[in-house]
Formats: C-alpha cells, structure tokens, sequence
C-alpha cells in the first residue's frame, strides 16, 4: 500500500466528518447563512497567504530542484486558480471581495497556518507535504462529493465552486505521488512525524468549517468596555 493510501485509511473518520459538515452540507443544498459565508471568505483568504508562506518556507528547506518546482507551481494554483471560488461565495451574500481581504485570522486558522509552518520550517520536506496535503485533498473529496451527491446544474449558485475542486483529481494525485516519493526514502521515525502532521492538518480543516459556521472570533470585552 502507499504512504498515501495509507494516510487516506488511517484518516478516513476525518473526511467523512468533512464531508457529512453542516457547512458543507448547506453548499450542496445552496442554503448557507450570510454570516457564515463571510466569515469563511475572509478567513480562507486570510489561510491562503499563509497557506503559500508555508509552501515558501518549504522552498527554502527543500534540497532538489524538483521539490522546487513542483513547491512553485502548487504556489500558483493557490495564488490564482482559488480565486473563482472565493467569488462565487461572494456574488451569494453579494459583497465585492475586496472588501473581505486583509482581516486577521480566527484562532482555529491561525493554528492551522502556524502547525503548517512549523512543519515547513523544522522538519523534512515529506513532513511539509504532509501538512500541506490535507487542504487540496479534503476539498477535492467535497467538490466530487457534492458533485455526485446533489447533481449540480448550471443554476444551483454554488456551481462554480463546488466545480473549481471537483476538478482537481490531477493535482491531488500529483501531491500524493511526490509524498509517497519521499515516504520511500524516509525513516520510520521522519514517517511517524509526516503521519502526525497529516492527521492534525486534516482535524483543522474539520474545524476551519466549524470555525466559519460559528463565526468564531478571538475572545474580547473591548466592545462591551467601550460601549458603557
């Protein structure tokens, strides 16, 4: 078995949490809270930077050319090809996306990026794919998901974005093909640690939905104070 169907085994009670999400489920029944959606949108715009500051960082570590290169085309897809996803989730609550970009990050997605970086920055680049991985293989499963399940018509208003990761397999399996390159160069120990960082990234992008549906933000009484 691979290193990666592996992973996908020993992580499969997280994709189907993933998959069977409130959020999740209201993209394919085109119902979701206004609220919601915003909230979702300024934090994955917010995760995204981080996202490729961490495939950066990866950069740097890396010792093979192709690491290099296959790092700058991932860089690429988050940088542009995500976009039309973000835009359709804004023509729902009609907001223009310029005015969702530039806010801090919830706690749940400030921990998801700085766990990310932490694996880029001190540990191998396997243990970086890892941590990566999760994020473009959980939404390939949702777009194929709701894609399957809910039968998405050209009218349904999530249909570009359910789409934009439905047609992702290629890049998912091209991520999965350099994990395993380097899981058969790895030692049981560097795997443990690669199998560590998968699982918790896989855990955050659970909560990442949670953290959009409860629009959580970071604890504060400032308002109250002022406001008296």
């Amino acid at each position: 078995m691979k290193f990666s169907e592996e992973l996908k085994l020993e992580n499969e009670d997280i994709f189907t949490l993933i998959k069977n999400h409130p959020f999740v489920e209201g993209i394919g029944k085109g119902i979701l809270s206004v609220d919601a959606v915003r909230h979702y949108v300024q934090a994955d715009y917010a995760y995204l930077n981080g996202f490729m500051k961490t495939i950066g960082s990866a950069i740097g570590n890396a010792n093979h050319r192709n690491d290099i290169a296959y790092f700058s085309a991932l860089m690429q897809f988050s940088l542009h090809d995500e976009i039309q996803a973000h835009l359709c989730f804004c023509e729902y609550i009609n907001v223009n996306y310029e005015d969702l970009q530039g806010q801090p990050l919830p706690p749940t997605g400030d921990h998801y990026v700085k766990h990310m970086m932490y694996h880029a920055q001190t540990g191998t680049t396997g243990e970086a794919i890892s941590a990566l991985l999760p994020c473009p293989w959980t939404y390939y499963e949702i777009g194929k998901y709701l894609n399957e399940t809910w039968q998405v018509s050209d009218n349904h208003p999530f249909q570009i974005w359910i789409q934009c990761y439905a047609n992702t397999k290629q890049d998912v399996e091209e991520m999965c093909e350099r994990l395993d390159e380097h899981a058969r160069h790895a030692s049981e120990k560097e795997k443990a640690s690669m199998k560590i960082a998968f699982r918790k990234s896989c855990q955050l992008e659970y909560l990442f939905w949670e953290m959009a549906m409860s629009t959580e933000e970071w604890p504060s009484l400032k308002e109250d104070i002022n406001n008296e």
